[in-house]
């Protein structure tokens, strides 16, 4: 049996990153056609097309997808290998990360890590893009670093992710609400008037449906698509509204926030980024200094939540 062309993976890896014969050529300073004859020994090695044509553009086929991570982290551990070792001197590090995000992990983790960065390695700049969709096509294609977010089914099967905490859904009204003294009851909460955040437009949530179980039924006044507008109405009328503990700290500042009289599921917020900077020492720091700055503002929120 011949031994494959390990130079393949490099290859396959950049093709199956790019989805495309012309971009990877370009990619790796090949011409289109010496590509395609690339793509044809892989597809002859793997004994599968990989890529095929759907309109304009290739689709991987199932095996290609079952190869790309373990041929990115090949490749990864292959270039880290031969990489000369080096120590990563953050005074001199010039570089600038994007970051994508959901609103209020700016507002609340920034001002840490801006001033944590700055300290460690003046040279870097950070640059926040706000999180509209779970499309992991930025990460993919290097446009973004890393990004902040739930780990669910839609999530790119290669990327890695860390947990860097988990948030649960409180309940905050303006300083002098009714709902702000008192014991709080399911009954009490659902009888007021309420604002509901979706950005999908979605009439009901978790929320409605505990409070069904108990033969309850809250008034929604009105549906936002964003915590920031949401608590700003609630700031300054009788509303009520739901919103994660953690995510949204600095927002409500100044407000009552409560524990729900209802049981409601925790989130887990993760830290995203694709393998092939895995093992980049200035990305490693990076992510290093999101997870610290994630874990010292625990306290500090719940302490807030206790005194709210």
């Amino acid at each position: 049996m011949s031994t494959p062309d390990l130079n393949l993976l490099v290859t396959l890896d950049v093709l199956l990153a790019e989805g495309s014969v012309a971009r990877a050529a370009r990619r790796l300073g090949l011409s289109p056609s010496a590509m395609s004859r690339a793509l044809a020994r892989l597809r002859e090695t793997t004994g599968d097309p990989l890529l095929v044509r759907a309109g304009r553009g290739l689709v991987p086929t199932p095996r290609a997808l079952e190869l790309r991570e373990s041929v990115g982290r090949l490749v990864q551990e292959a270039e880290a290998a031969l990489r000369p070792s080096e120590t990563l001197n953050l005074k001199q590090l010039v570089r600038i990360f994007t970051l994508r995000t959901r609103e209020g992990f700016v507002e609340n983790f920034g001002p840490e890590l801006i001033a944590r960065i700055a300290e460690q390695a003046p040279g870097v700049r950070l640059y926040f893009t706000q999180k509209l969709d779970k499309d992991s096509t930025p990460l993919r294609d290097g446009t973004i670093d890393l990004e902040t977010g739930v780990v669910g089914d839609d999530t790119g099967p290669e990327l890695r992710a860390q947990a860097l905490f988990r948030d649960r859904f409180i309940g905050v009204v303006r300083r002098g609400h009714s709902l702000s003294e008192g014991v709080m009851t399911p009954a009490r909460y659902a009888a007021g008037q309420h604002i509901l955040v979706s950005r999908r437009g979605l009439k009901k949530g978790e929320i409605d449906e505990e409070l069904e179980r108990l033969g309850l039924e809250r008034q929604i006044a009105t549906i936002v698509g964003s915590f920031s507008a949401a608590l700003a109405l609630a700031r300054a009328s009788d509303l009520i509204v739901s919103v994660p503990e953690r995510y949204t700290g600095n927002l409500r500042v100044d407000m009552h926030s409560f524990a729900l009289p209802v049981p409601t599921s925790d989130v887990a917020i993760s830290l995203l980024w694709h393998p092939r900077l895995d093992a980049d020492p200035a990305h490693r720091w990076l992510r290093g200094c999101i997870r610290d700055v994630c874990a010292e503002r625990r306290a500090d929120l719940s302490a807030r939540f206790e005194a709210g």
